[in-house]
């Protein structure tokens, strides 16, 4: 993985200078051609819907999550992208002050017996790596966009902390599971901890080229015959949601091209919005349907064109046609509302490019 860190530097500032300004240009990595169309006027209201409910739910301590997932990590730290995917930083834009308490809660959470590792430690029901992932994702996506010296502070070091957990925890395979110990690997806690480790190297932080390598290596091993990923190593069969996972696993691992890339953008457009997969019921074809759609818009948008013009428009058109409710949210029949709302509005907001981390 390589980044020219002066360009990084250069395009947060800049970032910085433009957030919460209505009419703010937008910028576009690599040499793709503007996708300002691709936010119809529709389509940005259903965004600043969305937003408003999530700034609605946010809980006085900057948490976000409903039902069983109250105050969950991994939650907050997805609403907080949320808004930053729609130019709002700490301080800065419309909801800035709402970026700023996500990223105060997260900071909060930082286990007192495992130093860097944040978690809920009374609200996790599953996996606390997904937590723990999506938590240093979103401080890694913040470092440079802090203004107060003693919040910046105490989020460089909480990162550094947090990255060096996932690079000690990563398995022999290449990958990593529900907690942070060297054990068992999955697709699903794996992409969470490459896309936290490609933000913070992105960031300026060190992370060795092996673990990324190491990564791929178990992602490709994880790969089925017909071009989708398995969610285990040897053993299932291949999905949606999960190589869609797979796939931004080995972009984030810096594995843009090859046969392995090829076959998967092969399998995952099969399942393109608007249409039921061949042999698929239609309450599969819902199952996961946010946390599938998250990966595969990111996928489809690394991969470039003819992929991105063909894909964008279908996700897009489903989401705000025919699945946002009359109050601003998104809802999932599994994680309830914060979840998918939250995963729903970074979907549409892609085509800003404000995240770093899509950015190649």
């Amino acid at each position: 993985m390589t980044i020219d860190l002066s360009d990084l530097i250069g395009r947060r500032s800049f970032l910085a200078a433009v957030a919460g300004l209505i009419a703010a240009p937008r910028l576009f990595a690599d040499d793709r051609k503007p996708n300002v169309d691709l936010i119809t006027p529709e389509t940005q209201r259903a965004i600043d819907r969305g937003l408003g409910f999530l700034a609605r739910s946010q809980s006085p301590d900057g948490s976000f999550g409903d039902y069983n997932f109250q105050g969950n990590v991994a939650v907050t730290a997805l609403c907080g992208l949320a808004f930053m995917a729609g130019g709002n930083q700490p301080g800065r834009g419309p909801y800035g002050a709402n970026v700023t308490k996500a990223l105060q809660y997260v900071l909060s959470k930082e286990s007192n017996k495992t130093p860097g590792f944040l978690y809920h430690e009374s609200n996790e029901r599953h996996g606390p790596m997904y937590s723990h992932g999506f938590g240093t994702l979103l401080l890694g996506e913040l470092h440079g966009m802090v203004d107060d010296e003693v919040l910046a502070k105490r989020l460089r070091a909480t990162l550094d902390r947090a990255v060096q957990l996932i690079i000690s925890c990563q398995n022999g395979e290449g990958g990593w599971r529900y907690r942070p110990i060297k054990e068992q690997a999955d697709v699903s806690v794996t992409i969470c901890q490459m896309m936290a480790l490609r933000s913070a190297r992105n960031a300026g932080l060190a992370v060795p080229k092996s673990c990324a390598d190491n990564c791929i290596a178990y992602v490709k091993a994880c790969q089925a015959p017909d071009g989708g990923f398995r969610y285990q190593k040897g053993s299932g069969q291949s999905a949606f949601p999960r190589s869609a996972a797979g796939l931004c696993a080995l972009y984030s691992a810096g594995m843009y091209e090859g046969p392995e890339v090829d076959k998967a953008l092969k399998y995952l457009k099969q399942f393109k919005p608007g249409t039921i997969h061949r042999g698929m019921t239609a309450a599969l074809n819902e199952t996961h349907y946010y946390y599938g759609h998250y990966y595969a818009a990111q996928a489809f948008w690394t991969a470039g064109e003819p992929h991105w013009s063909d894909w964008f428009p279908a996700i897009r058109d489903d989401l705000v046609r025919n699945r946002q409710r009359s109050d601003g949210a998104w809802a999932d029949t599994t994680f309830f509302s914060d979840y998918s709302t939250a995963m729903a509005c970074i979907i549409l907001q892609i085509p800003n490019n404000y995240l770093p981390i899509l950015q190649k």
